[in-house]
């Protein structure tokens, strides 16, 4: 069966506090495993959130801030100490690859990890390595789209295509079994006792689901992009609004500004994340998120696990 849910390694912004890690989330969708800002204390977190090193399929950085990488160092002695026999992309901002380095680099250690750089230049996929785990031709895709913070910053969308659920009872009916479904998957029609059926007959259509993340930014017309439509987005919510002006001098989003986006993007579920220090109570950002959006909402907590929304139905 397959797993689509966040897992919350942590959610605090620059500063750790009592309660709250560095930033790290893993998503899993499916076969991938895809680790998002290891800020520093990442490995601990994995342990405590029960993820092993073997989960993970892909790294993607947003940016190169301590509270966003810092756990990079850490994350890649692990994958080597486990001996993880798959290799682990690693994307970032290309105007970072001297930190990323300096990062894998960081203790003297034996074998190293199989960690391939894919430094981005530009929007668009992020193509797969040979030999990534989770990523198949007509399957889930990852997307990148720059962000405004006060260093180069991208944001990051998990997009699954639009597909087909076969009916076994009209599968039955027709005929069609054994390997014969699989050519008309991958036909769109066969022959079957002298009648041809064609896929639309034995199937009904299957939205897909998308995911977006969104960390240190400005307002600005690529978060709108990467939030549109998405089953869930996992958002930075670093200030409150009434701290709007600090917020737009060290780039990043309010909680209300983030909660409206998601509101106007059509998101079905919100998770709120990467808090400053100066807050102590949760509740405030449920409150002021709750004045602008109405859907599903976190206000994430170290370690939580946030499943997919069910699957959207299809329009008739």
């Amino acid at each position: 069966m397959s797993r689509r849910e966040l897992v919350v390694l942590g959610t605090a912004s620059m500063v750790p506090t009592r309660t709250r890690n560095h930033n790290g989330y893993v998503l899993f969708f499916d076969g991938m495993g895809v680790l998002f800002d290891p800020g520093e204390g990442t490995q601990r977190q994995m342990t405590l959130a029960g993820v092993s090193a073997t989960d993970l399929t892909r790294i993607a950085i947003t940016h190169l801030h301590g509270d966003h990488s810092l756990g990079l160092a850490g994350v890649a002695q692990r994958l080597a100490g486990d001996g993880v026999p798959h290799p682990v992309p690693v994307s970032f901002p290309a105007s970072g690859l001297e930190q990323v380095e300096h990062l894998l680099h960081a203790s003297v250690q034996g074998a190293l990890a199989d960690v391939v750089r894919q430094p981005l230049a530009a929007d668009g996929v992020v193509p797969p390595v040979h030999g990534e785990l989770g990523r198949k031709a007509g399957g889930p895709a990852l997307t990148a789209r720059r962000l405004e913070h006060t260093t180069e910053t991208f944001g990051y969308r998990i997009f699954e295509p639009d597909g087909v659920s076969l009916d076994p009872a009209a599968l039955a009916a027709a005929g069609v079994a054994g390997p014969d479904v699989g050519r008309l998957l991958a036909d769109g029609s066969l022959v079957v006792d002298g009648r041809q059926v064609h896929l639309a007959e034995v199937s009904v259509p299957r939205p897909g689901q998308s995911v977006a993340f969104v960390m240190d930014t400005r307002l600005c017309e690529a978060v709108g992009e990467l939030a549109d439509g998405a089953d869930l987005l996992v958002i930075e919510s670093t200030f409150l609004h009434r701290d709007a002006e600090q917020a737009g001098r060290w780039g990043h989003l309010t909680c209300r500004q983030a909660a409206r986006v998601a509101a106007q993007a059509g998101v079905r579920h919100l998770v709120l994340t990467h808090f400053s220090q100066r807050y102590t109570d949760p509740e405030e950002f449920e409150r002021e998120a709750r004045e602008e959006f109405d859907g599903e909402l976190t206000v994430a907590a170290d370690l939580d696990r946030v499943p997919l929304p069910p699957r959207r139905r299809a329009a008739p």
